[in-house]
């Protein structure tokens, strides 16, 4: 198996925590941009794993984030050693990251970057840093004010960073669909689109269990689906919020709304002529077309 072409690194985040984690014929890995559906894919590969709404654990033991540092890497690899389902595993680090093997399943979860960005927004003001700080032994820096979301997100269409590093910036956003993009066609890689999953969440969730082979009783499936919905999912949060270390201030207002369409209703038209502008320099237009749903 080819060792991955980037090595992404953060102070939460690093990629090498991949490098010799033995995979399991059928494993799931989600990767995804933050706030952009990873949560939900986790929810839905465990209810079509497991069969059943009703969880053994919390979701995120059940599905770890692998190279998040805050946990020691041995602890997140006992666990999943020792989980005998199959397993799916949630990562940020787009795949050119990851190992890749023919054996596994892997899913890239696409959103609007503008509804993206206003989640990520909001998520930011819903940590608690201090706490972040005691996990990761990072100091937590001077608390500063942030700007409203109305003049935050045209900064954050305009700003000019190394996607590499920047992983939830507009080019870093890119960096990982492009990729994704280009192997869409490879067998064991699934792109969703997360309005398709506000659209039509019964047909995406068959289909992805076709595709991973996974067989689901007829009777079982309104049960299921109901469990992913966004809304039940809220009432859940207790269970389904990524924090079993206490890093959200507010579990259900992780839930915060998961509607499409509130990034562009942030920018005028001058802003959106220049979000226009930037993607057409960071992406294809198939691409492009697919991603914001033109036409």
């Amino acid at each position: 198996m080819p060792a991955p072409a980037h090595r992404y690194q953060s102070d939460e985040e690093d990629s090498a925590r991949w490098l010799g984690f033995p995979f399991r014929d059928g494993d799931i890995v989600i990767s995804t941009r933050s706030k952009s559906g990873t949560t939900w894919m986790q929810m839905i590969c465990a209810l079509l794993v497991l069969g059943t709404p009703e969880l053994p654990a919390p979701l995120s033991e059940l599905s770890p984030w692998l190279d998040w540092l805050v946990e020691p890497q041995d602890t997140v690899y006992r666990r999943l050693a020792g989980q005998r389902h199959r397993r799916f595993i949630k990562t940020h680090t787009p795949l050119d990251g990851v190992p890749l093997d023919p054996r596994v399943h892997y899913v890239v979860v696409a959103r609007h970057p503008l509804d993206m960005a206003v989640s990520l927004y909001h998520q930011s003001g819903n940590l608690d840093r201090a706490r972040l700080s005691e996990l990761t032994g990072e100091p937590a820096g001077p608390s500063r004010a942030r700007p409203p979301v109305q003049q935050w997100l045209p900064n954050w269409v305009d700003r000019q960073v190394d996607p590499r590093v920047a992983l939830d910036s507009l080019p870093g956003v890119f960096r990982h669909l492009n990729d994704a993009w280009a192997r869409r066609h490879d067998p064991n890689v699934e792109l969703v689109h997360y309005d398709d999953l506000r659209a039509d969440l019964d047909g995406e969730m068959r289909r992805l269990a076709d595709r991973w082979g996974i067989a689901v009783p007829a009777e079982r499936w309104p049960e299921l689906v109901e469990a992913a919905t966004f809304g039940r999912m809220r009432e859940r949060a207790d269970l389904l919020a990524p924090d079993t270390l206490g890093v959200l201030r507010d579990r259900q207002a992780f839930f915060r709304r998961g509607s499409s369409g509130q990034g562009r209703e942030l920018l005028d038209a001058a802003g959106l002529a220049r979000y226009q502008a930037r993607v057409a320099s960071l992406a294809p237009p198939d691409l492009l077309a697919w991603l914001h749903r033109d036409g």
